[in-house]
């Protein structure tokens, strides 16, 4: 049904998106619109995975990341430990979540974030249908995206991202932690499960981290798109930083030895 559901979808959403959304939905003829019962609403889907969901435009991928246009060609960490961040006025009401995400990321790594006055290079969170975010430094005012159902957890999420991490399971190396189903996933999705060769710090794979997709993303049919080899409640955990989250950060930053 939801193969069915989400064309529909994305041409009822495209004017609206336009206005709100980092990508505007591309258009398609009016006689493709499909008649569907009991209409799913982008809250439906997983934060993280909404502005794909209901874009065309191939500069998203893995749900959650904008890209310039080469996936390997971000990643690059921020000159400085110390990056300012911004609130547009529009997200004034999550601004509580905004703070909260920022907080944990200043408790538990050299990483600081104080409010923006004149700097060049910010984080400038904004509103939009779903969570997202670039990878790596960008410069000047790096859009942060942030949807009503992105909750702290997510933001902390996104702003990892922002600092210079991809998704924990696109590791080249997750062979023996994780088994992708891709006849459970979405057609034209399955490119957000591919590997991806990237600098890992010989840090164990971690399949809690709170960069590590849930099992059901992109899910075709509400069956798991990502299993784990062994027994993993907290798979696609979006409540804390792990050991290895904060180790990758102090790490890529030069932090030291501790977290």
């Amino acid at each position: 049904m939801l193969q069915l559901v989400l064309p529909a979808l994305l041409l009822l959403e495209a004017s609206r998106l336009g206005a709100c959304s980092p990508l505007r939905a591309a258009e398609s003829p009016q006689d493709e619109v499909m008649e569907v019962m009991d209409e799913p609403k982008y809250h439906d889907f997983d934060p993280e995975t909404v502005e794909e969901l209901l874009s065309q435009d191939h500069a998203v991928m893995e749900g959650d990341l904008l890209q310039l246009s080469d996936r390997n060609a971000v990643g690059v960490a921020w000159p400085t430990h110390v990056i300012p961040y911004m609130i547009d006025p529009n997200l004034a009401a999550r601004r509580g979540d905004v703070l909260a995400a920022l907080a944990m990321l200043s408790k538990h790594t050299c990483l600081t974030f104080p409010k923006r006055t004149d700097e060049a290079d910010y984080l400038h969170f904004q509103t939009s249908e779903g969570c997202a975010s670039f990878v790596g430094f960008v410069g000047g005012g790096q859009s942060l995206f942030i949807g009503p159902t992105c909750v702290m957890g997510n933001i902390v999420h996104e702003i990892l991202h922002a600092v210079g991490f991809h998704h924990e399971h696109t590791r080249t190396d997750r062979g023996p932690y994780i088994k992708v189903l891709t006849e459970n996933i979405l057609p034209g999705k399955e490119r957000n499960f591919e590997q991806i060769a990237g600098t890992t710090f010989d840090l164990s794979y971690d399949i809690s981290s709170i960069l590590h997709y849930g099992s059901n993303f992109f899910s075709a049919n509400g069956q798991p798109t990502i299993v784990a080899s062994v027994a993993a409640a907290d798979m696609g955990q979006r409540v804390r930083l792990t050991a290895t989250d904060m180790r990758r950060v102090a790490l890529l930053y030069h932090c030291g030895t501790s977290v």
